[in-house]
């Protein structure tokens, strides 16, 4: 498993990825939302979990001005959850951001909790 930074190459296997996903996604593959996600990535930090040539899970994030790092975004393909993904791609912000907080944007609640992640009013610290 290689965790690397999200490039314009990626892009048709991260919205294959979504598409697979179904409705759940559609506000990010759909045809009124593909162009806006498509900027969104170009703002962001984007890290892609690839084992040999599929794409197997991602994280969105973006950096505050030093006030921390936002992740939005955090999806793993069905067939590879429960293997860890989701959370080496959270260590690996964590790693590019030694000296700031991450916090996590969910409405998921029992994953971040599972992994050990603190609460903070509607949004989860980031704990390693």
């Amino acid at each position: 498993m290689i965790i690397k930074r999200y490039s314009t190459m990626d892009e048709i296997p991260l919205f294959d990825m979504l598409r697979e996903e179904g409705d759940d996604w559609i506000d990010y593959h759909g045809a009124k939302g593909y162009d806006k996600y498509l900027k969104a990535l170009e703002s962001s930090i984007t890290y892609l979990a690839y084992e040999d040539s599929l794409l197997c899970g991602y994280t969105r994030c973006r950096e505050d001005d030093g006030f921390g790092v936002y992740v939005y975004d955090l999806l793993v393909r069905k067939t590879y959850r429960g293997k860890q993904i989701g959370k080496m791609l959270m260590e690996q912000a964590c790693k590019d951001f030694p000296d700031q907080p991450v916090y996590v944007m969910s409405d998921v609640d029992l994953y971040y909790e599972k992994l050990g992640y603190r609460r903070e009013g509607s949004i989860f610290e980031v704990k390693l």
